[in-house]
């Protein structure tokens, strides 16, 4: 099931591929890579999952995976656990067809112990 949290995106087309980051809460998700923004509604079906996603360039950097900008993307996907994967298109860019995988984040509770630092050298007279 697609959780609410953070997730790793990696996703490709036969243009290229990319990395990013994901939030999805509440039936949103947005998030940003290197070139774009994305923001969007997603719906969860058990294990499967769709989602209406918007797509715009934040920097001039190089080409998009669709080689255009300012899209709107159709995903579905399944996530039975920690890591979905996903088909997407765009109805501005046809035949392009957009895989991805998501890897949800999870944090784990650390405590600091100061004792585990480097000790400094001692400065000599």
């Amino acid at each position: 099931m697609l959780r609410d949290g953070t997730y790793a995106v990696w996703f490709k087309t036969p243009r290229g591929q990319g990395t990013g980051i994901a939030h999805v809460a509440d039936g949103r998700i947005w998030g940003r890579d290197s070139i774009m923004i994305y923001s969007g509604t997603c719906e969860v079906d058990g294990d499967r999952f769709t989602a209406i996603v918007t797509i715009k360039r934040h920097s001039e950097r190089h080409a998009s995976v669709f080689g255009a900008d300012d899209l709107t993307l159709k995903l579905e996907g399944t996530c039975p656990g920690k890591i979905g994967k996903y088909v997407g298109t765009a109805e501005h860019v046809p035949g392009v067809v957009l895989e991805g995988t998501l890897i949800l984040s999870e944090e784990r509770p650390t405590k600091f112990d100061p004792s585990k630092l480097p000790k400094l050298p001692m400065p000599s007279r």
